[in-house]
């Protein structure tokens, strides 16, 4: 008996994207089945971002094909002819994708809990009792539920993002993205947004990390893509990628990671 084909959740074909005359993406492939963790690792400048910022829409590619659950992203297709989707198909589109930026982006007039059920109750149309009870569950998961009531000045670097987290997971999105999640915190407070990071991946969340935290991918990533220059220079699992690497590149920017983290 044939095994059925998994059509990967996220599928990009080909992608390029420049800006200006500066190629940052030369024509890259990347699938992530549902319920996998990928890591994207690279030097800063090596596209990783923008790949990243591609799958979502917000930057427009320039060739290529992405596609997220089977529908094309920021495209439709008509008569042979790839056109751009209106800016409200877009944002359709954006409600099934969460993401996580390096800067938290909270609202600093609203508290912990106002964050996290703004858009559920306006892009979702929860009602204000439905987006709350889904709120206090999801504060408890990231271990804020006594913090619900403080606004963004109140709240520690690391307190911030899981809250940036939440409300993320608030519109129960297929996929999540994490663009260098841990790069603005202070050291000290990296590992709690690391540990909530790990029990999603636990919990079967399809998610696609764009991190330097070599540790983090290397224990909870299903997938670990090198890329540099633009380019995708080694795929595999942890252990071939980060264990054992191919690629020249790979190793030298393994060891760089390392020495630092020493320092």
């Amino acid at each position: 008996m044939s095994t059925p084909l998994v059509t990967p959740l996220v599928r990009a074909l080909n992608v390029s994207k420049a800006f200006g005359h500066v190629e940052v993406l030369k024509g890259i492939d990347l699938e992530v089945n549902s319920g996998e963790v990928v890591c994207l690792l690279g030097p800063s400048g090596s596209g990783k971002t923008t790949l990243l910022r591609c799958i979502n829409s917000l930057e427009r590619i320039d060739g290529g094909r992405i596609w997220v659950d089977g529908d094309l992203v920021g495209l439709e297709e008509r008569n042979g002819r790839l056109h751009r989707l209106t800016d409200k198909r877009i944002a359709a589109q954006r409600r099934d994708i969460g993401m996580v930026f390096q800067r938290f982006n909270l609202f600093p007039h609203l508290t912990a809990l106002e964050n996290v059920v703004e858009a559920p109750i306006r892009v979702r149309g929860l009602s204000r009792k439905q987006a709350h009870e889904r709120a206090d569950v999801l504060l408890e998961r990231v271990g804020l539920a006594d913090r619900a009531q403080n606004y963004p000045s109140q709240l520690s670097g690391g307190q911030q993002q899981r809250v940036a987290i939440a409300r993320a997971l608030a519109m129960q999105p297929k996929l999540m993205l994490f663009d260098e999640p841990t790069s603005a915190l202070d050291p000290e407070l990296v590992g709690e947004v690391l540990q909530v990071m790990r029990e999603l991946a636990a919990d079967g969340t399809t998610m696609v990390v764009v991190t330097h935290e070599v540790t983090f991918a290397r224990d909870v990533a299903d997938q670990v893509v090198f890329m540099d220059g633009g380019v995708v220079v080694e795929r595999g699992t942890p252990a071939e990628v980060i264990g054992n690497p191919k690629e020249e590149r790979t190793r030298t920017f393994l060891a760089r990671m390392r020495a630092h983290q020493d320092d």
